[in-house]
């Protein structure tokens, strides 16, 4: 099956969990003997044609020129390829088009509830002039293209799906992520509510990573049950090894995401400020950025903490490999979380995992504390208790090992598949 795949984030491009998440189901896709074309941004149309699971790792693209030749051209090493796949800021809504096209993109333009979709990306905020650029790349990209399937990636890719959707006739699987409402919080921004509504509408299919996600879908946005599905993430171990490597003598504990009211980073900091008054032996460390990082700073300097706490700022992956391998314990207290891959990444280094109960991962994992993100009391009662006693630490990291070692992404890549192979034999309504 040939497979196009739309995604805002794929390595060496990741500011979160979609760019890791859509590393190892593609990865995985590809084993299974399927072909899978992806378009990510970019300064101009290009794609990466992946048939063999190395192709994930290497990305070798198919990129046109903007020189009047329209000379092939390819990005060097991985530098030259992070910069180019990089949006610009000044963008252009053209729409390339092919005859093979049943539909003109005026003739979209005019039809409902493509009018709302296209008024909200003639918006001029530079997150929408993004979008638009990448759907006008994505647009005349697919146009050299045959594919067999649409599987689309968050709310970012869904006006390019929705409209190839109805160019092409081809079935449209939107996988959702997280929800505006997870990553904002609360009410979050109307236009991307909008979006996320009409790309889950459109879509032939959608699949959700948790059961929570698939509840707040259902009940927010009223996607029909009948066509949301649940296929949990897994991880994709990078470090065959997955060693302990100690940074501080004392016991460790990591933070490791965006530094957003979503994770919950100021419930990390009042729980550090905790343990440390009553257990001198310890180092916390935040890892990430986001726009409440300044604010928690601030915090922690006002509380006195000094080097017991520790701002490592965003990490690349290899970093982030070396920052688990670290880690004694590690806490995600999420506000609100669909799914959550970094904690199973660092249990897979031997890190004891405490997260939020209203996560999709604690869906997935037995050998994980879980508990709700407000209860900064828990948190430290089990903190102190696993510092206080190393034993049960140890045994605690060597079950969480063992599980984590067993959620790869070979069983949810069998579960999308299902999906596809399910779609194929169905009429498009599109």
């Amino acid at each position: 099956m040939r497979v196009l795949t739309l995604t805002w984030e794929f390595p060496p491009v990741i500011t979160g969990g979609l760019g890791m998440a859509c590393y190892g189901m593609v990865k995985a896709l590809l084993k299974h003997g399927n072909e899978i074309d992806l378009v990510m941004p970019a300064k101009e149309p290009a794609y990466f044609p992946l048939r063999t699971a190395e192709d994930a790792d290497n990305l070798l693209g198919v990129f046109r020129s903007l020189t009047k030749e329209g000379m092939a051209k390819a990005p060097a090493n991985i530098e030259e390829l992070r910069k180019f796949l990089s949006t610009p800021v000044g963008v252009y809504f053209t729409f390339g088009r092919s005859s093979r096209f049943r539909y003109t993109i005026d003739e979209i333009r005019k039809m409902n509830p493509f009018k709302r979709l296209f008024e909200i990306l003639a918006d001029q905020y530079y997150l929408f002039r993004q979008v638009r650029h990448y759907t006008d790349t994505a647009l005349e990209t697919a146009s050299q293209l045959d594919f067999d399937i649409i599987h689309a990636h968050d709310w970012l890719t869904y006006p390019a799906a929705m409209i190839l959707k109805k160019l092409t006739g081809r079935p449209f699987v939107a996988h959702i992520h997280a929800t505006e409402f997870d990553r904002a919080g609360g009410a979050g921004d109307r236009r991307i509510h909008d979006i996320e509504y009409l790309g889950l509408e459109s879509a032939d299919r959608v699949i959700a990573v948790s059961a929570y996600t698939a509840k707040a879908i259902n009940d927010k946005y009223l996607v029909s049950q009948a066509k949301t599905r649940v296929v949990h993430n897994a991880y994709t171990p990078l470090n065959s090894k997955n060693n302990h490597r100690r940074i501080f003598r004392e016991p460790t504990i990591l933070f490791l995401g965006r530094i957003t009211l979503q994770k919950g980073p100021d419930y990390f900091l009042e729980l550090a400020n905790r343990v440390i008054q009553r257990e001198n032996n310890v180092r916390f460390i935040m890892a990430g950025s986001g726009d409440m990082e300044r604010q928690v700073l601030h915090r922690a300097a006002f509380l006195g903490l000094g080097t017991k706490f520790l701002a490592a700022g965003f990490l690349d992956r290899g970093q982030v490999e070396n920052i688990f391998a670290a880690a004694d314990i590690f806490v995600l207290p999420s506000v609100s979380e669909p799914f959550g891959i970094a904690p199973l990444e660092a249990m897979s280094h031997g890190a004891v995992a405490i997260i939020s109960k209203n996560s999709g991962v604690a869906e997935i994992i037995q050998n994980a504390y879980k508990v709700d993100f407000w209860d900064i009391d828990q948190m430290t009662s089990i903190i102190i208790d696993l510092i206080r006693n190393p034993e049960k630490r140890r045994e605690m990291s060597r079950r969480g090992k063992a599980e984590v070692a067993n959620l790869q992404w070979d069983e949810p890549a069998k579960k999308i598949l299902d999906i596809f192979t399910e779609l194929q034999a169905e009429p498009v309504y599109a």
